[in-house]
């Protein structure tokens, strides 16, 4: 009897999976924190064909400071931080999903982290308006003198650079065969490395994607059979932050947006992962669930989070 194939779960782990609130983001605060999502992401790996993307906003933010704060060696451009930091937290999550595995007795199970190209297009409105804050906070007279534009936010003065809508994944393949060969794959950090097509090759530009509109880009690319973004909230909140506020249990593609054009969701924080979720359900007639990174398992089967479903 031929065994019934796994089907392919894609989780998009939010910044708070490696730095909660208030902490400074030390390794040893890391590690610790990465230990409750990865653990169950290890337990549903013995189900599924594991995907993880994942967040990096704090760790560019860090080296953007340590830029900042050195002048002996050259200032490495946006893309080469985005990659070091695919390869630092891949590190990391790798690490952790091999203790958790050993915990769990599996003898072995194929890990690999992918360094990603996300293609973007060169005419994206977005490269006209920059909209992305990133790195360290200035003073007015600071920034004045910076040889790139800054905004203005809560804090102070920080860079600003566009986040362009991801084309597709260039390591699309490489990715589908791996899963095949039933490798959990962790790719797509920080949205990835923006490029864009110069000829017969890619380039890196200054921008920065949003995590979670990459991640519903690569699910649709691979064929995921579930798209799970892992966050700091319980689910899904109209009137979040008020007295009235109330969590869906359940969400279609177009009540969702419904929804963002009545402004329930920050562009800032909820709205990308509405949309993302979304956009998959619209796209694939699958399913995807917005979730408490405490709550992955329950989540994925169906008891937790708020689940997206075609409608």
């Amino acid at each position: 009897m031929k065994a019934e194939r796994k089907k392919i779960l894609l989780v998009a782990l939010g910044g708070n999976a490696l730095i909660k609130k208030g902490q400074q983001g030390a390794i040893e605060e890391q590690f610790e924190n990465l230990r409750r999502p990865i653990r169950q992401i290890a337990r549903l790996a013995n189900d599924y064909k594991v995907v993880i993307t994942h967040g990096n906003g704090p760790q560019v933010g860090s080296l953007l400071l340590q830029q900042e704060s050195c002048r002996e060696i050259p200032r490495l451009p946006l893309e080469i931080l985005v990659a070091q930091t695919e390869g630092q937290i891949g590190y990391m999550i790798e690490s952790s999903l091999d203790e958790a595995l050993m915990e769990m007795g599996t003898v072995y199970r194929p890990l690999v982290t992918l360094i990603t190209y996300v293609v973007v297009s060169v005419d994206d409105p977005a490269f006209d308006k920059p909209t992305k804050p990133i790195g360290p906070v200035f003073s007015r007279n600071a920034a004045d003198a910076l040889p790139y534009p800054t905004v203005k936010t809560a804090k102070g003065y920080r860079r600003v650079v566009a986040s362009p809508r991801p084309v597709t994944i260039i390591e699309k393949r490489e990715i589908t065969k791996l899963i095949e060969m039933d490798f959990i794959v962790i790719c797509c950090g920080g949205g990835g490395i923006p490029v864009i097509r110069e000829g017969r090759r890619f380039s890196g530009v200054d921008a920065v994607i949003d995590k979670d509109l990459a991640s519903v880009r690569l699910a649709q690319e691979i064929n995921a059979d579930i798209f799970l973004i892992a966050t700091d909230e319980a689910g899904v909140f109209l009137d979040y932050g008020t007295p009235d506020q109330k969590m869906l249990d359940r969400l279609t593609p177009p009540e969702a947006s419904l929804y963002l054009e009545a402004g329930h969701f920050p562009a800032g924080t909820m709205g990308p992962k509405v949309a993302a979720a979304a956009e998959f359900v619209r796209h694939t007639g699958k399913r995807a669930v917005i979730a408490s990174i405490d709550h992955i398992e329950p989540a994925v089967r169906a008891r937790s989070g708020t689940e997206f479903l075609p409608g």
